[in-house]
């Protein structure tokens, strides 16, 4: 899971509260100290706010706890929060050598829900390291945030995010605001304290919680800048880390998003290209995805549940299609029941990017992107910032340049003050940390993953290039990616600068 610069806003009623606590009922204050013990007990079926489409426990081998953590750490002694953390047990104890923590991105993905749903991928990495994962502060369990209700959420994602006139961008920009206040009203204690940096000393309390000396780490997407935010706070107690599907650290805000305009836009075309090669008869064209979310725009066709497949549940759903070729026969499908007036299969793919289930609950996913993301970053575009750079997003992408600008404006009106223009990942003392980008990443584009390696510094960043399609390379199954990150995250082997996976 990338950054998505998606508008959403989320609605005001049956929100789930905001647990801080300040005191723990009758007891004292809970314990935020690395020597407080945390007790592991088997685990619940995710929450809708974990995953919304998840009903299932997870099964024997997981177990669950809860880490108690300042909210705020300049008043270490002050209101705590709970950061939920899982843990499945290495297979091997007797070669064990940590616990392997994993962050998956987004920002705002929960890991508790996301780790035993792909563990199967990591039953190597677990012969000798517990696999560990949690919800980073303001996600799931660990006081997620929520802005508005899961009724307005369903208007908020369907309403248009790519305007066309001055009425629609008025609309927009008011949306966009009620989103932001939403969020003060109901998640406000929390807003402040749920950027990246704070949860890089989550993690570091969690590493010396859990009995680690070193850090043990998978970042995926986003978390490779928050792996590349912990690696810069705490360089000495880097152990074997992982960096795949990187997020360019160098990089504001619009040159971001621009640069996800042109990733969309170059899956989107190796999808055209492939597509048939594969023997399907109804392979879009690029002209025709445009002239079907032109139509959309205006006449929206049916989807499921009394709902309507709209031009922004489209951009976003062959957005998601494009995050792994196994969905891309989906996007063709897709196109071609939409273009015959049946929008299912495109809503469905635009409620997987949204966070929505099939009750139509949503997860925590994409209003804590918004809280994470804009207590990150300092800037707030305006609409005539938008519209000045327009015109560049077109050029790099036909497709998605227009919701990839307008996306910009999801800090506007934010009650919380950013505190980046680009974060500090350098690390200098820090031992070598495994950066792998792949060609074709439409999220998080391959040239990042040489700037997160230069900015790490030398010696630190060594990059590993995959040559392949889909958001990630680890997760792809490609055979000389998994053999070379597993001989360096069990053995410690560090792979030639610059070694290339096809």
């Amino acid at each position: 899971m990338s950054r998505p610069l998606r508008i959403g806003a989320l609605s005001a009623a049956a929100l789930l509260p905001v647990v801080l606590a300040a005191g723990c009922g009758g007891g004292g204050r809970p314990d935020t100290s690395a020597h407080q013990k945390l007790d592991w007990s088997p685990c619940p079926a995710p929450s809708a706010s974990q995953d919304a489409a998840a009903t299932k426990a997870p099964g024997k081998d997981w177990e669950c706890a809860t880490l108690h953590v300042p909210l705020d750490y300049a008043k270490p002694r002050g209101r705590t929060i709970g950061i939920a953390l899982i843990r499945a047990k290495a297979t091997g104890p007797g070669k064990r050598i940590g616990s392997l923590i994993f962050n998956f991105g987004g920002p705002g993905g929960s890991g508790v829900a996301t780790l035993p749903a792909l563990a199967g991928s990591y039953k190597h990495l677990r012969t000798r390291y517990d696999l560990v994962s949690f919800d980073p502060r303001g996600v799931g369990r660990s006081s997620g945030v929520r802005c508005l209700a899961d009724r307005q959420l369903d208007a908020y994602y369907a309403a248009d995010s790519t305007p066309d006139d001055n009425a629609e961008v008025k609309s927009l920009i008011r949306r966009v605001k009620g989103f932001a206040a939403g969020c003060e009203k109901n998640s406000g204690a929390v807003l402040r304290y749920v950027g990246t940096t704070n949860a890089a000393r989550d993690m570091d309390l969690m590493r010396r919680v859990l009995g680690d000396k070193k850090l043990y780490y998978f970042g995926v997407s986003y978390g490779t800048e928050l792996g590349g935010v912990y690696a810069h706070l705490y360089p000495k107690t880097v152990g074997r880390a992982l960096f795949d599907g990187v997020v360019d650290p160098t990089q504001t805000p619009e040159q971001g998003a621009l640069g996800q305009a042109k990733g969309f836009q170059l899956a989107l075309g190796n999808y055209l290209r492939a597509c048939p090669k594969g023997g399907v008869q109804s392979c879009p064209t690029q002209t025709r995805i445009r002239a079907l979310l032109k139509r959309l725009d205006t006449r929206p066709v049916r989807g499921y549940g009394g709902r309507k497949l709209t031009e922004s549940l489209a951009d976003g759903g062959v957005a998601q299609s494009l995050y792994s070729r196994d969905y891309w026969q989906y996007l063709t499908q897709g196109i071609a029941a939409a273009q015959q007036g049946d929008g299912r299969i495109l809503l469905a793919l635009g409620d997987a990017m949204n966070g929505r289930g099939p009750d139509g609950r949503y997860s925590t996913l994409q209003s804590a992107l918004a809280a994470i993301t804009c207590a990150d970053v300092k800037e707030r575009y305006t609409v005539r910032d938008i519209e000045r750079k327009l015109p560049a997003f077109r050029k790099a992408s036909p497709v998605f340049g227009d919701m990839m600008a307008w996306g910009l404006t999801q800090c506007t009106g934010w009650p919380v003050r950013g505190a980046w223009t680009t974060p500090d990942v350098s690390a200098r003392g820090a031992a070598p940390i495994l950066v792998v980008g792949n060609t074709g990443d439409p999220a998080t584009p391959y040239a990042g993953a040489a700037r997160m390696a230069k900015e790490l510094g030398p010696g630190v960043g060594i990059q590993l290039t995959y040559k392949g399609e889909g958001h990630g390379a680890y997760d792809s199954g490609n055979a000389c990616v998994r053999q070379t990150v597993n001989a360096y995250l069990l053995d410690g082997k560090v792979p030639k600068e610059g070694k290339v996976c096809t």
